[in-house]
């Protein structure tokens, strides 16, 4: 996962020790990362002053600063971590806007919304929340393993790698056991 070979662990370590070219490392991997699965999960009504990519970096400099609060098992925890974090801040993002309301919605915006059926909307956010639900009643190995897969698009290498199992085949049959005992969940 991290380039040239050095352990996730061994860069939040050296982070930790106050090593700048460790952050700047740590920021290079995981940045891209989290840019692609933070891409189109805040809606566009809710996109008036937070860009995703603002809330991407605002996320991963909060990691960084907690970093004393984290400490990871296995090389997929830290992506796990900073997940959370992002999903979050979405979240809180999603929740202010519907507070104050949007005075500066354009009219396309408008159209889109409304053209998208109350139908649609709530299916959508009932299974997305569902999910979410689902996704903490499972262990935390599991969870992660699902998250890999489902959300950033790992391999099953990538997996047996990022979460320490002793092959791709092991990750493949982890992933599958989770997201069956998830499917069944929801």
């Amino acid at each position: 996962m991290t380039e040239n070979h050095e352990s996730t662990a061994t860069l939040l370590a050296r982070v930790r020790r106050g090593d700048e070219g460790a952050r700047d490392h740590l920021c290079a991997v995981y940045l891209p990362l989290l840019q692609k699965w933070a891409h189109g999960r805040l809606p566009e009504y809710a996109r008036d002053l937070a860009e995703t990519d603002d809330m991407v970096q605002a996320s991963l400099l909060k990691a960084l600063d907690k970093l004393d609060s984290f400490s990871p098992m296995h090389e997929g925890a830290f992506l796990a971590y900073l997940r959370k974090i992002l999903l979050n801040k979405i979240r809180d993002e999603i929740r202010r806007f519907s507070l104050h309301g949007n005075q500066y919605q354009s009219i396309s915006d408008s159209v889109t919304v409304q053209n998208e059926s109350a139908l649609d909307q709530a299916v959508g956010a009932e299974i997305i929340d569902k999910y979410e639900q689902a996704l903490l009643k499972m262990n935390e190995q599991a969870r992660e393993a699902v998250i890999l897969r489902v959300e950033f698009g790992f391999s099953y290498p990538e997996i047996a790698t990022a979460m320490n199992f002793a092959t791709a085949n092991t990750a493949r049959m982890k992933v599958s056991r989770a997201l069956q005992n998830l499917a069944e969940m929801m």
